[in-house]
Formats: C-alpha cells, sequence, structure tokens
C-alpha cells in the first residue's frame, strides 16, 4: 500500500530549527577575525549563505521524522521510501514521505486446485540418445584423409570481403571449424563439405536480416577458404577400455550404463515435473487472490533482479557495457523484459505469507537448528561457516516457513 505522509514546519518550530541549525554549523566555520562558534550571523550568511543554514536545518527534521515514521509499526516500508520536497525557504520546510507498505492480500482458494503433476517416463530412445552423447565426450580425435563431411573438423583459413573489401571481424588462420555446428552464418558449413585438404573456394553468401552487426545484415559477401586439415571423431565402442576410461562405480557392462543413465535422466525429468507443478498451483493460487501491487515495488524487483544479472556476468567475466553492446539493448529494455516474471514473483511471494499468517504455520529453534545442520552436511562445510554465510538466522526461518505454505497448496 502507498502512504504519503505530508510534514509541515513553520513559524517558531521552523526559526528555532535554523537557530540551532546555525549554531551547529557556526562552530565549525572559519572565518578571518573570529575563532569557531563566535561569528556573528550576519557575518556567517555574508560569508557561506542563508541557503546553508536552511539546508542543515531541513536535512535534521527531515532526517528526525524519517526516523520516527520508521519506528511506527504500521509504516513498515517495502521499498526504499521517497522524500519530495514541497517547500523551503526562510518561513518553512514542507516535504512529502511516499512510503510503500506490504500490499493487502484477500486469499482466494489455495487448497484443492485441481492440478496433478505429471508422470515421468524414461524411454529408451532417450536413454540412447543420452549414451551417444556421453560416448561422443570421449570421442578420440585423429586426422583424416579424403574429404569434409557433416561432424568432421575443418582446419580452416578464411577471410570474407564485402564488394571486393575485408571486412572487419571476418578473418581468421587454422581455424577449427566443427561442421554441423551452425556456428557460422547460414551456407557458410555446407560450402565446405566435400572439400580436400588443400583445396581453396569461394563461398558467395548472405548475410542473415537479422545479424547483430548493422554494416553486415542483410549483405552479399564473398569467403574465401581454404582447409588446411581435416579431422574426424572416432567414437568408442562400449567395450571394457570404454569402462574404464568411464570411471564411474558400478559400471562395467553397457546394461549398467542404461540404467544409471535412466536414472539420471528421470531424476531431472522428476525435478522438471515438481518445478512445472509447484508453478501451476502458485500460478492457479495467486490468480484466486486479490492483491494490489505499487508501480514502486515492481521496479524494486525488476531492479533487484536486474542486478542478479549482473552478478551473473561478473562470474563469467562480463561487463554490463560489454552485454548491452553485444546484445544490443539497454537496461531500460532488460528491465522490461523482466516486469511480467517480477510481477510474478510479487504475487508468489506475498501469497504464501498471506497462506503462513492463515494457517498460523511455525518453525521452532530446533527445526531450524536441524535445518541448519543439514545444508552444513549438504555443502560439507561447518556449521559455523553457514550461519557466517547466512548472516541472519531470520532468512533461514521465512524460507522454512514458504516451504510449509507451500506444502499447505500441495495438500
Amino acid at each position: 500500500m502507498k502512504k504519503v505522509v505530508n510534514y509541515k514546519v513553520e513559524k517558531e518550530d521552523w526559526k528555532k530549527a535554523q537557530d540551532e541549525a546555525f549554531n551547529k554549523l557556526n562552530k565549525k566555520a572559519k572565518i578571518d577575525g573570529f575563532r569557531p562558534g563566535k561569528a556573528p550571523r550576519n557575518v556567517f550568511e555574508k560569508h557561506y549563505g542563508k541557503q546553508e543554514i536552511i539546508y542543515e536545518a531541513a536535512d535534521k527534521l527531515i532526517n528526525d521524522k524519517f526516523h520516527e515514521l520508521l519506528s511506527d509499526e504500521k509504516l513498515i516500508p517495502v521499498v526504499e521510501p521517497k522524500i519530495e520536497p514541497v517547500k523551503l525557504d526562510e518561513e518553512s520546510l514542507e516535504v512529502n514521505f511516499t512510503i510503500i507498505t506490504e500490499p493487502e492480500v484477500t486469499l482466494g482458494e489455495y487448497k484443492n486446485l485441481g492440478i496433478k503433476k505429471d508422470e515421468v517416463k524414461v524411454t529408451k530412445k532417450e536413454i540412447e540418445h543420452e549414451i551417444e552423447h556421453i560416448l561422443e565426450r570421449y570421442a578420440e580425435i585423429s586426422t583424416k584423409e579424403g574429404n569434409v563431411e557433416k561432424g568432421d573438423i575443418a582446419i580452416i583459413d578464411f577471410e570474407g570481403f564485402k564488394d571486393g573489401v575485408a571486412f572487419d571481424g571476418g578473418k581468421a588462420e587454422n581455424y577449427e571449424l566443427e561442421i554441423g555446428s551452425n556456428s557460422f552464418i547460414p551456407g557458410f558449413e555446407d560450402g565446405i563439405i566435400g572439400m580436400s585438404k588443400g583445396e581453396e573456394k569461394d563461398l558467395n553468401l548472405t548475410f542473415p536480416k537479422d545479424y547483430a552487426s548493422e554494416e553486415l545484415k542483410g549483405q552479399k559477401v564473398v569467403f574465401k577458404v581454404k582447409v588446411n586439415e581435416i579431422k574426424e571423431r572416432i567414437i568408442p565402442k562400449l567395450d571394457k577400455d570404454f569402462f574404464e576410461d568411464l570411471s564411474m562405480p558400478g559400471i562395467s557392462t553397457k546394461e549398467d550404463l542404461e540404467k544409471e543413465v535412466e536414472s539420471q535422466i528421470k531424476a531431472h525429468k522428476d525435478m522438471h515435473a515438481e518445478n512445472e507443478y509447484v508453478d501451476k498451483l502458485l500460478e492457479k493460487a495467486a490468480s484466486n487472490m486479490k492483491i494490489e501491487i505499487e508501480e514502486e515495488m515492481l521496479d524494486a524487483e525488476q531492479e533487484g533482479m536486474y542486478s542478479d544479472l549482473l552478478e551473473k556476468l561478473k562470474m563469467q567475466g562480463l561487463t554490463e557495457e560489454i552485454y548491452l553492446q553485444y546484445a544490443n539493448t539497454t537496461k531500460e529494455k532488460i528491465k522490461e523484459q523482466m516486469k511480467e516474471e517480477a510481477e510474478k514473483r510479487i504475487k508468489y511471494r506475498y501469497l504464501l505469507k498471506a497462506i503462513i499468517k492463515a494457517e498460523k504455520l511455525k518453525v521452532t529453534d530446533k527445526q531450524v537448528e536441524k535445518e541448519i545442520d543439514d545444508m552444513a552436511k549438504q555443502y560439507n562445510v561447518s556449521k559455523e561457516e553457514i550461519l557466517k554465510e547466512i548472516k541472519n538466522i531470520e532468512y533461514v526461518k521465512q524460507d522454512m516457513l514458504m516451504r510449509k505454505a507451500l506444502e499447505v497448496i500441495k495438500g
């Protein structure tokens, strides 16, 4: 909920605040011919200006009022409060405090929602497909005679020309290109199929209309290509040597591998099915409730999501500037794309909080302690390290309560 609190100070109260501000500032003032705190007010004002006193008085009063408002349990902000000046001069001070508090939630039906979790099945084809991937990871790369085929790795020199002039970023030597990876523009890899070692060829191609470079999108170009070497992947057989290289405990036959792969695929599908099930439940329960989300809350949520994105980019060694340039976008566009997800997160969060209240859900200190012990075992660290990382144990309690609320929705 949005609450605007008007704060006005005038007449004697405002005069007193300015007098106190002058006394404070005067003690630090450096004015020739006067010791700190001894300069007459008219001399101080001539040297520093009246506005200095007004700003100091306003800062003190606004600060005091701000903390007074925050001490009111009915005015606990969920986003950074906004302070907007209305009037500020020698006669009076007037500001508006805009405080966004938790939205009011009216719960609808959140039990017996008629949603079932999808059953998970693993097909033989999926198992075989995954085993093919495993075999590809253990494939040996060796030099090949003959012509380039799909799946081969062609070691090439190439240079691109537009209207007979070489363009930036279109040249490389001894580049390893996997044919079929679709890492180059359409037609490039297909044009290399059939070439032999030492062969040179001109590829007449057209860049896609949605290509990132303005200079090249939709443009006709020529790539001069030379094949220096051809390599092929030799897929291993499911024999004793392969299983020794695989180093998977208890896996020594094809049947063992199939069972392990089936188990892994099933676990992955189970997790995906559970996430979809939970999302459908939350979506349904949230659609049944009433909540008004202020724009400031939505913006704060989007800002938080954007900060999380920057953290992930940082871990990948990318800066915000490089990412925005590469993606040909802006912070504002990315935040706008996040708006729907941000609104969903806010709804789900307050849905669960309302259920916690309605169901009078609790967690005991003993349960919290066990949760922290379990976390320490899971991450193979000490309990002290977990507590140091968490910083505030209330986060653990809140997370546990949220999970309890989710179990209520599941029924």
